[in-house]
This record gives structure tokens, sequence and C-alpha cells, in this order.
């Protein structure tokens, strides 16, 4: 598991360019006598048939890498690619499930139903559990598990708490028209800059006056284009900026608000606004018996003190498609240790994953889908 955990960290595939992966886990069903089919244009949906019949229970893994440069130096395995490595963890997902896959193999004969493994492509920009589901991930589906590997927790531990578990991610792009000219006629011109910069401004009080207080949500610009030359007033002006939040209620209402802002604003100094909301995943909200019943294998599995309650992440993640129609969870395993220096944070380009963790998620990922189906 750790070999092939490495194997892949050292070749990091991004978004639905994870054709020499999708080609490994290929090679490792084959060897392990587990049937499978190939997604477009990347990923694998296997399928593991019991002794017995049964309901059909989904585990699921994410396989791409980030555009992020790894800055560890002294690892073995570090990536070969310039720019690219797996700094969230998806390395692990894979060889974990892999691993759980096998284990599963050799009890084949007991297990009451099927076990279906999706390898996902494409989960950092949102797009690659939608194409799973649109290419039968879950159809006849009964139940989905789900697992990442989480640094902010130490090694050892595993959440799955019921309820909110990741917020939705959403993407908005405003473009602010005025009125260019000289800087030194400003009369004459609608700044650009200046209508950017009050929508910046004014743009939290959505969270503060226009949300509930008790339904967390996160309303950021991240990136401001404005401006060409240090004498001419901006013509135009675009903001990027992102949604976070755990109800789809108060997402339509901030996506409102986000409208309204950003064209009232333009109006008042003379400009006009155009606003584009892209929706990236919705929320991961557990549901309760399946997190209680994953809390009862992780205190019998691992002992009562690694079951933690980890409180949820305005992160996002697309595991929430799968569980659209479908009863799911999805846990959290600990892979923070300072002493091996894996405490950093995902997406950090010195990201690492204490190995000693992935046994538990590999065992996690067997025992869910094993107990599921024979309880």
């Amino acid at each position: 598991m750790i070999d092939f955990r490495r194997d892949l960290h050292q070749h990091p595939e991004l978004q639905f360019e994870e054709f020499r992966t999708t080609e490994k886990v290929a090679e490792t069903l084959d060897r392990i006598g587990i049937p499978y089919r190939k997604t477009e244009p990347t990923g694998i949906i296997a399928e593991l048939v019991g002794g017995q019949p049964g309901k059909t229970v989904a585990l699921r893994a994410d396989m791409d890498a980030l555009p992020v440069q790894e800055l560890t130096d002294g690892i073995s395995y570090k990536s070969l690619e310039d720019g690219k490595m797996h700094a969230c963890g998806h390395d692990a997902h894979t060889a974990m499930l892999l691993t759980a896959a096998k284990a599963l193999k050799e009890v084949q004969a007991e297990i009451k139903g099927t076990v279906r493994f999706i390898f996902q492509p494409s989960e950092e920009n949102a797009q690659g559990a939608k194409a799973m589901v649109a290419q039968g991930a879950v159809e006849g589906v009964d139940d989905v598990f789900g697992i990442h590997i989480w640094s902010q927790m130490l090694s050892g531990t595993v959440s799955c708490v019921v309820g909110s578990s990741f917020a939705s991610a959403d993407i908005f792009s405003i473009d602010f028209k005025g009125r260019g000219g000289h800087g030194a006629m400003p009369d004459a011109c609608v700044d650009a800059a200046v209508i950017a910069s009050s929508f910046v401004m004014n743009v939290q009080t959505i969270v503060s006056r226009e949300t509930n207080p008790l339904d967390p949500v996160v309303v950021t610009v991240g990136k401001m284009d404005v401006g060409t030359r240090f004498n001419v007033i901006a013509e135009n002006a675009r903001l990027d900026g992102t949604v976070r939040c755990f109800s789809i209620e108060t997402r339509d209402r901030v996506e409102k608000a986000l409208k309204r802002y950003a064209e009232q604003t333009a109006a008042v100094y003379g400009g006009t606004a155009i606003v584009e909301y892209n929706y990236g995943t919705v929320p991961v909200i557990n549901d309760e018996e399946d997190a209680l019943f994953a809390q009862a294998i992780i205190k019998e599995s691992f002992g009562e003190s690694a079951l933690i309650q980890e409180s949820p992440t305005t992160g996002g993640e697309d595991f929430s498609y799968f569980t659209e129609n479908t009863s799911g969870c999805f846990a959290l395993v600990g892979c923070g240790n300072p002493e091996k220096d894996t405490q950093w944070a995902h997406h950090h380009g010195r990201f690492n994953v204490d190995e000693d963790a992935m046994e538990i998620g590999a065992e996690l990922y067997a025992q869910y889908a094993f107990e599921y189906l024979n309880k």
C-alpha cells in the first residue's frame, strides 16, 4: 500500500489527466481479480459481487493531484513533475481503497451483496464526481462511503460527524464597466477601480446583515484585476471569489445578494456590472444513521479514544454529488504527526501523510462495506 502510494506521489496527474494513475489502478485490480470498467476520460468503477445476494455499497477514493510545487526535500518519493504534487492526500486515498478491495476480495464468499469501488478523477475542480455520477457510478447503490486523509487531526484519530461535514464551494466572477480616460481628468470618467473597491469593502455586509448568524457562510474576494497604467482611469475591473456555506437556502440568498450589491454599487458610480455565479459542490451532509454506524465501527476497530468529533470545515468536497440521492457519509482519518513533519495544511507545498494512518483508512473502508452489507 505504501509503495503504491509513493509511486503515485512521484507521478502526480492533474484533473482529468489521471491516465497513468487509472492504468496503475487497473493493473492492480487485474491482479486481485476484481472486474471493472473505465470511465471517460479517466477513472474506474469496479465491482465485487459477494457470495450471497444483498444490497450494494459504494466506496469512493479520489485520484487527482494539484498544480503545487513540492517543497519537501529529503524524501525518496518526491514528485518528479515540476509544479505538480499530491498536496491533498488523494494518492493515499487511492492506495487505501485498493488495499481495502484486496482485503474484501479475500472474504468475497462471506459478503452479502456487492461492493462498488469508485476511483474518481478531478475532485479538485469539483467536476469528477458529477462526471462519474453521469456515467452510472451510483446507479443501484444503496449507500456511499468516503474517506479523506486529514492533516489537521492527529494520526490515529478518526471523525465521522452527524450532519454537516464540508461546505458548498461556489465560484463567482464580476465584471465592472466604467468609462476610462486620463487620470488628470476624473470628471470625464467613471472609475471602475473605485466601483470594484467599494464593492469589496461592502460585500461582507451580506454575511453580517443578510444571513442567519447561526448558519455559517464565507464570502471571499480572492482576485482583483483592474487598471492598465498609473495615469489611466480604469474602464474595466474583474473580481473573482468564492462562497462557502452549509445550506442551499443560504447559498441562494447569497447569490442573489451578490448580484444586487454588484449592480447597485456600479449604478451609484454610473457604471454597470455583470455577475457570473458558478455552482461548485453542494454541502456534504452525513446521514445520521450512517454516521453513527461508522462511529461504532471506528470505536470497535480502533478503540474508543480514536473517535473524535472534528468540527465541520468550509472546505469543499465533491463527494456530495454521490449522496444527493443516496444515503451515505464521509469520514476524516487523521494523518498529522509533527514528529514526521506531516502536520502541514492541505494544498501546502510541504504537505505529506503519516503513512501509518493509511492502515486505519484501508481498514475503515473495508470494515464499513463488510459490516454494512452483513448487518
